[in-house]
């Protein structure tokens, strides 16, 4: 099922992509710079970064639809409920040892998704009439 999408979660899912791809291609290329400084694996970062490039070329997609697929706009929204729940399971797992750099990316960029999740389930909520 597609529908129209407000221009608030059309802006909110634009915003997701292009952070997403950005943090992505950095996360990918610095990850063997800053694995040290972060207390994180290299390849734990590269793979993470690797993951967001098609999920923010999906996110960007869906922003520039007329009318995306339902489906796939709440998909998104549970992907980055996902990420957050894993970034801070990732912190209290014992799994890494991130330094106090570390911890602190892990949680800035959980915020920032978080954030993302939240502005597209209220622009899913946004009746269109009232973002005319």
């Amino acid at each position: 099922m597609s529908f129209t999408p407000s221009p608030f979660l059309r802006r909110a899912l634009l915003a997701d992509a292009v952070i997403s791809g950005g943090t992505g291609i950095l996360m990918a290329a610095s990850a063997g710079f800053v694995d040290g400084l972060l207390g994180l694996p290299a390849v734990l970062l590269r793979e993470a970064g690797i993951l967001l490039l098609p999920f923010a070329a999906l996110v960007g997609w869906l922003a520039t639809r007329e009318r995306p697929p339902l489906g796939a706009v709440k998909t998104v929204i549970v992907v980055n409920g996902a990420w957050v729940a894993a970034s801070l399971l990732l912190l209290v797992s014992g799994w890494v040892a991130p330094t106090l750099l570390g911890y602190a990316f892990v949680i800035a960029q959980a915020l920032v998704v978080a954030v993302f999740a939240e502005l597209q389930f209220m622009g899913l909520r946004k009746p269109i009439a009232a973002m005319a």
